[in-house]
Protein backbone atom coordinates (compact mmCIF):
# COMPACT_ATOMS: atom_id res chain seq x y z
CA UNK A 1 0.00 0.00 0.00
CA UNK A 2 1.43 3.15 -0.85
CA UNK A 3 1.92 6.20 1.46
CA UNK A 4 -0.85 8.26 -0.18
CA UNK A 5 -3.18 5.60 0.58
CA UNK A 6 -2.09 4.79 4.11
CA UNK A 7 -2.39 8.71 4.73
CA UNK A 8 -6.06 8.56 3.13
CA UNK A 9 -7.11 5.37 5.18
CA UNK A 10 -5.78 7.03 8.23
CA UNK A 11 -7.62 10.45 7.80
CA UNK A 12 -10.72 8.69 6.60
CA UNK A 13 -10.73 6.10 9.78
CA UNK A 14 -10.23 9.45 11.93
CA UNK A 15 -13.39 11.10 10.01
CA UNK A 16 -15.40 8.21 11.13
CA UNK A 17 -14.39 7.99 14.37
CA UNK A 18 -14.68 11.51 15.28
CA UNK A 19 -18.05 11.36 13.31
CA UNK A 20 -18.72 8.15 16.01
CA UNK A 21 -17.70 10.60 18.84
CA UNK A 22 -19.71 13.00 17.53
CA UNK A 23 -22.91 11.40 17.67
CA UNK A 24 -22.26 10.22 21.22
CA UNK A 25 -21.96 13.00 22.70
CA UNK A 26 -24.59 14.19 20.88
CA UNK A 27 -26.94 11.67 22.37
CA UNK A 28 -25.41 11.80 25.33
CA UNK A 29 -26.27 15.70 26.15
CA UNK A 30 -29.58 15.54 24.66
CA UNK A 31 -30.16 12.77 27.17
CA UNK A 32 -28.60 14.56 30.27
CA UNK A 33 -30.75 18.27 29.00
CA UNK A 34 -33.60 15.91 29.58
CA UNK A 35 -32.98 14.74 32.80
CA UNK A 36 -32.01 18.08 34.34
CA UNK A 37 -35.55 19.77 32.80
CA UNK A 38 -37.33 16.14 34.32
CA UNK A 39 -35.50 16.62 37.78
CA UNK A 40 -35.37 20.31 38.31
CA UNK A 41 -39.20 20.43 37.48
CA UNK A 42 -40.00 17.75 40.02
CA UNK A 43 -37.46 19.41 42.71
CA UNK A 44 -39.45 22.32 41.91
CA UNK A 45 -43.21 20.73 42.36
CA UNK A 46 -41.52 19.25 46.04
CA UNK A 47 -40.38 22.25 47.26
CA UNK A 48 -43.13 24.40 46.33
CA UNK A 49 -41.04 26.59 44.13
CA UNK A 50 -43.16 25.71 40.97
CA UNK A 51 -47.26 25.47 41.48
CA UNK A 52 -48.40 21.46 41.45
CA UNK A 53 -52.37 22.80 40.52
CA UNK A 54 -50.86 24.09 37.08
CA UNK A 55 -47.77 22.82 36.49
CA UNK A 56 -48.62 19.38 38.03
CA UNK A 57 -45.47 16.90 38.03
CA UNK A 58 -43.46 14.50 36.56
CA UNK A 59 -43.97 11.36 38.81
CA UNK A 60 -47.90 12.71 38.83
CA UNK A 61 -47.97 12.78 34.92
CA UNK A 62 -45.93 9.27 34.65
CA UNK A 63 -48.77 7.86 37.22
CA UNK A 64 -52.16 9.59 35.51
CA UNK A 65 -50.51 8.19 31.58
CA UNK A 66 -50.04 4.43 33.13
CA UNK A 67 -54.14 4.79 34.43
CA UNK A 68 -54.89 6.24 31.10
CA UNK A 69 -52.79 3.33 29.06
CA UNK A 70 -54.02 0.62 30.93
CA UNK A 71 -57.36 1.47 32.53
CA UNK A 72 -58.77 4.36 29.42
CA UNK A 73 -58.66 5.17 25.98
CA UNK A 74 -55.52 6.27 25.81
CA UNK A 75 -54.01 3.62 23.42
CA UNK A 76 -57.08 4.26 20.57
CA UNK A 77 -57.04 8.24 21.25
CA UNK A 78 -53.08 7.32 20.50
CA UNK A 79 -54.25 5.35 17.34
CA UNK A 80 -56.52 7.68 15.64
CA UNK A 81 -54.17 10.58 16.13
CA UNK A 82 -51.38 9.47 14.65
CA UNK A 83 -53.34 7.49 12.12
CA UNK A 84 -54.79 10.71 10.66
CA UNK A 85 -51.35 12.26 10.84
CA UNK A 86 -50.13 9.81 8.70
CA UNK A 87 -52.64 9.50 5.92
CA UNK A 88 -52.81 12.86 5.38
CA UNK A 89 -49.07 13.21 5.87
CA UNK A 90 -48.56 10.57 3.12
CA UNK A 91 -51.50 11.68 0.85
CA UNK A 92 -50.23 15.50 0.75
CA UNK A 93 -47.23 14.36 0.10
CA UNK A 94 -47.82 12.35 -3.34
CA UNK A 95 -50.40 14.67 -4.54
CA UNK A 96 -48.15 17.82 -3.38
CA UNK A 97 -45.49 16.23 -5.73
CA UNK A 98 -46.86 15.16 -8.47
CA UNK A 99 -49.10 18.81 -8.97
CA UNK A 100 -45.05 20.48 -8.57
CA UNK A 101 -43.98 18.05 -11.26
CA UNK A 102 -46.43 18.51 -13.48
CA UNK A 103 -46.14 22.17 -13.90
CA UNK A 104 -42.67 20.84 -15.90
CA UNK A 105 -44.98 19.76 -19.04
CA UNK A 106 -46.90 23.14 -19.53
CA UNK A 107 -45.04 27.04 -18.88
CA UNK A 108 -48.59 28.13 -19.25
CA UNK A 109 -50.23 26.02 -17.05
CA UNK A 110 -47.53 26.38 -13.93
CA UNK A 111 -47.62 30.39 -14.41
CA UNK A 112 -51.17 30.36 -14.54
CA UNK A 113 -51.49 27.88 -11.27
CA UNK A 114 -48.04 29.60 -9.28
CA UNK A 115 -50.30 32.66 -7.85
CA UNK A 116 -53.33 30.11 -6.40
CA UNK A 117 -50.90 27.85 -5.10
CA UNK A 118 -49.06 31.08 -3.03
CA UNK A 119 -52.63 32.28 -2.06
CA UNK A 120 -54.03 29.46 -1.03
CA UNK A 121 -50.43 28.64 0.78
CA UNK A 122 -50.97 31.89 2.54
CA UNK A 123 -54.60 31.35 4.09
CA UNK A 124 -54.48 30.38 7.35
CA UNK A 125 -56.02 26.76 6.80
CA UNK A 126 -56.53 26.00 10.64
CA UNK A 127 -59.10 28.96 10.57
CA UNK A 128 -61.21 26.34 7.89
CA UNK A 129 -61.06 23.77 10.13
CA UNK A 130 -64.51 24.90 11.43
CA UNK A 131 -66.12 24.51 8.07
CA UNK A 132 -64.36 21.39 7.02
CA UNK A 133 -65.55 19.54 10.24
CA UNK A 134 -68.66 20.98 9.12
CA UNK A 135 -68.67 19.48 5.78
CA UNK A 136 -66.54 16.51 6.46
CA UNK A 137 -68.15 15.23 9.62
CA UNK A 138 -66.26 14.82 13.13
CA UNK A 139 -65.02 11.54 12.55
CA UNK A 140 -61.40 10.07 10.82
CA UNK A 141 -61.84 11.63 7.33
CA UNK A 142 -61.65 15.25 8.29
CA UNK A 143 -58.85 14.99 10.33
CA UNK A 144 -56.85 13.16 7.29
CA UNK A 145 -58.21 16.50 5.08
CA UNK A 146 -56.79 18.91 7.45
CA UNK A 147 -53.68 17.13 7.93
CA UNK A 148 -53.98 16.76 4.31
CA UNK A 149 -54.83 20.67 3.51
CA UNK A 150 -51.71 21.25 5.72
CA UNK A 151 -49.48 19.58 3.52
CA UNK A 152 -50.57 19.32 0.05
CA UNK A 153 -49.42 23.23 -0.75
CA UNK A 154 -45.69 22.90 0.96
CA UNK A 155 -44.57 19.29 -0.94
CA UNK A 156 -46.09 21.51 -4.46
CA UNK A 157 -44.08 24.26 -3.60
CA UNK A 158 -40.98 22.61 -3.16
CA UNK A 159 -41.46 20.38 -5.96
CA UNK A 160 -42.17 23.18 -8.37
CA UNK A 161 -39.54 24.94 -7.01
CA UNK A 162 -37.11 21.77 -8.03
CA UNK A 163 -39.00 21.40 -11.32
CA UNK A 164 -37.63 25.67 -12.03
CA UNK A 165 -34.00 24.73 -11.19
CA UNK A 166 -33.53 22.22 -14.24
CA UNK A 167 -30.74 22.83 -16.41
CA UNK A 168 -32.54 23.46 -19.73
CA UNK A 169 -29.14 22.67 -21.37
CA UNK A 170 -29.22 19.32 -20.22
CA UNK A 171 -33.22 18.92 -21.78
CA UNK A 172 -31.50 19.98 -25.04
CA UNK A 173 -29.18 17.87 -24.93
CA UNK A 174 -31.47 14.84 -24.20
CA UNK A 175 -33.89 16.22 -27.00
CA UNK A 176 -31.20 16.26 -29.77
CA UNK A 177 -29.91 12.90 -28.53
CA UNK A 178 -33.61 11.62 -29.47
CA UNK A 179 -35.32 11.85 -26.14
CA UNK A 180 -38.97 11.96 -25.37
CA UNK A 181 -40.33 14.33 -23.01
CA UNK A 182 -41.43 11.42 -20.83
CA UNK A 183 -37.68 10.42 -21.36
CA UNK A 184 -36.37 13.43 -20.01
CA UNK A 185 -39.73 13.76 -17.32
CA UNK A 186 -38.59 10.87 -16.00
CA UNK A 187 -35.03 10.59 -15.96
CA UNK A 188 -33.87 14.05 -15.31
CA UNK A 189 -36.90 16.13 -13.84
CA UNK A 190 -38.04 13.55 -11.03
CA UNK A 191 -34.84 12.90 -9.87
CA UNK A 192 -33.67 16.74 -9.97
CA UNK A 193 -36.72 17.63 -8.18
CA UNK A 194 -36.62 14.81 -5.65
CA UNK A 195 -34.05 16.51 -2.88
CA UNK A 196 -36.92 19.39 -2.99
CA UNK A 197 -39.61 17.13 -2.41
CA UNK A 198 -38.02 15.37 0.28
CA UNK A 199 -36.86 18.30 2.13
CA UNK A 200 -39.99 19.26 2.51
CA UNK A 201 -41.36 16.07 4.56
CA UNK A 202 -39.88 17.15 8.18
CA UNK A 203 -41.85 20.46 7.88
CA UNK A 204 -44.96 18.36 6.56
CA UNK A 205 -44.98 16.04 9.57
CA UNK A 206 -45.18 18.58 11.92
CA UNK A 207 -47.67 20.20 9.84
CA UNK A 208 -50.45 16.90 9.43
CA UNK A 209 -49.30 16.84 13.10
CA UNK A 210 -50.77 20.29 13.74
CA UNK A 211 -53.90 19.88 11.60
CA UNK A 212 -54.93 16.83 13.37
CA UNK A 213 -55.04 17.96 16.47
CA UNK A 214 -56.71 21.59 15.62
CA UNK A 215 -59.34 18.81 14.47
CA UNK A 216 -59.71 17.21 17.21
CA UNK A 217 -60.30 20.53 19.01
CA UNK A 218 -62.82 20.92 17.04
CA UNK A 219 -65.02 18.09 16.93
CA UNK A 220 -64.38 14.82 17.38
CA UNK A 221 -64.82 11.48 19.28
CA UNK A 222 -61.30 9.89 19.61
CA UNK A 223 -57.93 11.34 19.73
CA UNK A 224 -55.17 12.91 21.92
CA UNK A 225 -56.52 16.25 20.92
CA UNK A 226 -60.26 15.41 22.35
CA UNK A 227 -58.73 14.11 25.13
CA UNK A 228 -56.55 17.41 26.22
CA UNK A 229 -60.25 19.24 25.28
CA UNK A 230 -62.05 17.34 27.48
CA UNK A 231 -59.89 17.22 30.75
CA UNK A 232 -59.55 21.40 29.92
CA UNK A 233 -63.24 21.01 30.61
CA UNK A 234 -63.43 19.07 33.35
CA UNK A 235 -60.24 21.13 35.13
CA UNK A 236 -58.11 17.96 35.14
CA UNK A 237 -54.95 19.63 34.58
CA UNK A 238 -53.52 16.20 34.77
CA UNK A 239 -54.92 14.78 32.36
CA UNK A 240 -53.74 17.94 30.20
CA UNK A 241 -50.13 17.52 30.91
CA UNK A 242 -50.72 13.67 30.35
CA UNK A 243 -52.12 14.64 26.58
CA UNK A 244 -49.71 17.30 26.07
CA UNK A 245 -46.74 14.73 27.17
CA UNK A 246 -48.09 12.31 24.94
CA UNK A 247 -48.45 14.55 21.97
CA UNK A 248 -44.89 16.00 22.40
CA UNK A 249 -43.14 11.95 21.98
CA UNK A 250 -45.30 11.12 19.36
CA UNK A 251 -44.27 14.26 17.73
CA UNK A 252 -40.44 13.55 18.04
CA UNK A 253 -41.13 9.91 17.13
CA UNK A 254 -42.49 10.96 13.98
CA UNK A 255 -39.71 13.68 13.47
CA UNK A 256 -37.18 10.93 14.14
CA UNK A 257 -38.81 8.52 11.78
CA UNK A 258 -39.69 11.21 8.68
CA UNK A 259 -35.68 11.65 9.29
CA UNK A 260 -34.33 8.48 9.13
CA UNK A 261 -36.61 8.25 5.62
CA UNK A 262 -35.40 11.42 4.26
CA UNK A 263 -31.42 10.09 4.92
CA UNK A 264 -32.44 6.90 3.31
CA UNK A 265 -33.96 8.68 0.31
CA UNK A 266 -31.04 11.12 -0.30
CA UNK A 267 -28.90 8.07 0.17
CA UNK A 268 -30.63 6.05 -2.65
CA UNK A 269 -30.54 9.22 -5.08
CA UNK A 270 -26.90 9.97 -4.39
CA UNK A 271 -26.87 12.82 -2.21
CA UNK A 272 -25.93 11.80 0.98
CA UNK A 273 -22.77 9.73 1.43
Amino acid sequence: MSAVSKQSKKAGDGEEGSGKWFSFYTILGRCLVGIFIIAGWELGVRFGLVDSYYWSSPTVILEKGWFQLTESTLIQDLLFTSGATIYGFVLGTVIGAVIGLSFWWSKLYAAISEPYLVAFNAIPKLALAPVLVILIGIGFSSKVVLAFSMTVIVTALAAYSGVKQIDPDMEKLLYTLGAKRRHVFSKVVIPSSLPWIISSLRINIALALAGTIVGEFIASREGIGRMILYAGQILDIDLVWVGVTVLSLLALFMYWFVGLIERWLLKKIGQQP
